[in-house]
């Protein structure tokens, strides 16, 4: 006999109609790897800053051969993505012309992209960056203005701050996929949680009207961008709330500041304090993190989503 299960959804928990809606969410193609969100599971973005002044690795990686090296380690240590960055976003860290982030980024994503077979992101908020990067290989962008920066500093009158349109719209023309970060100019609130997720859905607007498919999208809250100490720690608090933007969810925290504050050390020893925010992130069902030490996070992961599967 086949028995079949007759269910309203309305006599579920609100825990169990949360998780049934997590498990809603898409397949999506970054590069030539399918990433599956409809699975319990959190995917690794492995941090590549070819910088000389990032806050947490800067000029270790910005000579070509030492940074290939480094993406052929994190590779084999289990990331699935890479995240270049070509210029620090520190605070107070020293901009660059666009021409030199260029430069930076275009030639180490043609060496990646000519070397391994992985996914590799562009970190760039500059619009032209955005669109040589793509050219050069990228196979996604990331955004740390969430699509925005054009609104907040664009001229009076006019709609992108750049001369090859906004960032939405350069990436729309590109067809990848994007993750979008919370940020604003100032870290000022009138209900912080409600704010960003008001925030992030402005951003996601932006993108769709540009031409950004929904099903693209990745969101990321922003730790350390446009938020107190006390800000941030809401956010790791708070990391079930922003189930409900119905989106795949990527953790930024690794050596950020919020880990620094709450156990007073450097940035080379913040290690540890990144591996309990990774943890927190599989436990609350988020689909990505972004780390520098990809073999301890990777390792994280699987204990705690061994744990938590019971598989």
């Amino acid at each position: 006999p086949v028995w079949y299960i007759i269910f309203d959804p309305r006599d579920l928990s609100g825990s169990i109609v949360e998780f049934i809606k997590r498990r809603d969410t898409r397949e999506m193609k970054i590069g030539n790897k399918v990433f599956d969100f409809t699975k319990d599971h959190t995917y690794v973005m492995g941090i590549l800053n070819v910088t000389p002044d990032s806050f947490s690795d800067g000029g270790k990686f910005n000579e070509k051969d030492k940074a290939l090296y480094h993406v052929e380690q994190m590779i084999n240590e289990g990331a699935d993505i890479i995240d270049v960055g070509g210029e620090s976003t520190r605070p107070g860290y020293q901009k660059i012309s666009i021409e030199e982030e260029i430069a930076r980024v275009t030639g180490m994503l043609e060496a990646i992209k000519a070397r391994f077979d992985i996914p590799v992101s562009i970190d760039t908020y500059k619009a032209p960056v955005m669109k040589e990067a793509l050219k050069a290989g990228a196979d996604m962008a990331n955004d740390i203005w969430g699509l925005r920066y054009d609104h907040f500093y664009a001229k009076e009158g006019e709609t992108s701050v750049w001369d090859c349109k906004t960032m939405a719209e350069v990436i729309a023309k590109e067809n990848v996929p994007v993750c979008i970060m919370h940020n604003r100019p100032k870290a000022v609130y009138q209900d912080f949680i409600p704010d960003v997720l008001a925030d992030l859905k402005e951003s996601v607007a932006i993108g769709v009207s540009a031409g950004i498919p929904k099903e693209n999208m990745i969101l990321d809250p922003g730790v350390g961008f446009a938020k107190s100490y006390e800000d941030n720690l809401e956010v790791l608090r708070h990391l079930k709330e922003f189930h409900a933007l119905n989106m795949p969810l990527l953790l930024a925290t690794s050596r950020k500041s919020v880990i620094g504050l709450t156990l007073d050390l450097p940035v080379d020893q913040r290690e540890e304090g990144t591996l309990v925010t990774t943890v927190l992130a599989v436990k609350e069902h988020w689909n990505m993190v972004r780390v520098h030490d990809v073999k301890k996070n990777v390792r994280a992961i699987k204990m705690m989503e061994k744990i938590m599967h019971k598989i």
